[in-house]
Formats: structure tokens, C-alpha cells, sequence
């Protein structure tokens, strides 16, 4: 599916303004004359006479091939979304009896996914008589985010809400 510009632009029979600033197709401009004036100029070249800013006074229009127009438009916005970055956030879950090893491999994967650019969210869910002794999860998180001081920003810090304890990381920048 392909979308073009939110905007709609009037063009010929659709502009009802009596007078326009009007600029030819090769950027020259023509001056103010009326819509009808500079609708005939625009058959007389077989191109379209496209309203591109309507709230000047008077609106500006311009001696175009509309088709052409919206084609090229379409290709650069492709383009762009083609080079835009998608931040992922990842999730990593902890508990509160975490032993050194399960640790090390859980600090390792994070390590991977900051590498690659994306966000984490690390979490630790509370069961039981756990929810008593949140404070050892928060001394875990904290512990996560020491370990990953080197390559990541801590976007918000170690916080218990509910059952859970959610912090989220971002990686550092020039890293």
C-alpha cells in the first residue's frame, strides 16, 4: 500500500480564488492574475495548475505536471522510510534468587541487544512472599545497570509498580 503526502493540494477547477501568484513550470514567476488567467496558461502548456501555498496572500500556485509531481513525491517519502532507524525494545526478565551465572548470561545478552541499538526493559516479577522483599530485586537491577554502565543510559530507574520492578536502558550514543 502506498501513501502519499497527508496533504492535498487543489488543483485546476478546484482552486476558487480570485487572485493568485502564479509561478511557471520552469520556476519563473508569472505574477498576480486571476484563477481563470492562469488556469488558460496552464491548458495552453498541457500541464496542471496546482495551489502549493494557500495560506499566502495572495495563495501561490504553480504550472505543473501534477502527475509527475506526486510520483517523484512518493519515491522521496518511500525513500525516507527506507533510511529510518526501527528502535526495538527488548525485554530481559530477572528474579530476585538470580544466581552469578543465569546473571552473566542475561548481562551477555543485553549486552548484544545494546550493541544492535535497541531498548531494554528489564523486569523482575514478584510472587508470593517476594513482594516483601522487593528491596533484593531493586539491589538486583541495580546491579544489572552497574554491569552495563559502560553501554547504557539508564532511561528510568529501578521502580516497583505492582508485582513487577521495571527499569529501562537505552544504549549510549557513539557507542
Amino acid at each position: 500500500m502506498l501513501f502519499i503526502s497527508k496533504e492535498t493540494q487543489q488543483i485546476n477547477g478546484d482552486i476558487k480564488d480570485k487572485e493568485l501568484r502564479v509561478i511557471s513550470a520552469d520556476g519563473e514567476q508569472l505574477g498576480i492574475m486571476s484563477a481563470r488567467e492562469a488556469q488558460k496558461i496552464a491548458d495552453d502548456n498541457d500541464l496542471d495548475l496546482v495551489k502549493i501555498a494557500p495560506q499566502a496572500k495572495p495563495p501561490v500556485c504553480k504550472i505543473m505536471d501534477y502527475s509527475k509531481y506526486r510520483y517523484e513525491q512518493a519515491k522521496r517519502e518511500k525513500e525516507n522510510r527506507k533510511n529510518q532507524k526501527q528502535v526495538e525494545t527488548k525485554e530481559i526478565r530477572l528474579s530476585v534468587t538470580i544466581d552469578v551465572g543465569d546473571f552473566n548470561t542475561k548481562v551477555n545478552q543485553a549486552k548484544k541487544f545494546l550493541a544492535a541499538g535497541h531498548k531494554l526493559k528489564v523486569s523482575i516479577r514478584l510472587k508470593g512472599r517476594m513482594m516483601t522483599h522487593s528491596d533484593l530485586g531493586i539491589d538486583n537491577m541495580n546491579r544489572f545497570a552497574d554491569e552495563l554502565y559502560e553501554t547504557a543510559n539508564i532511561d528510568k530507574a529501578p521502580k516497583l509498580e505492582g508485582r513487577q520492578i521495571l527499569m529501562f536502558l537505552s544504549p549510549k550514543q557513539g557507542k
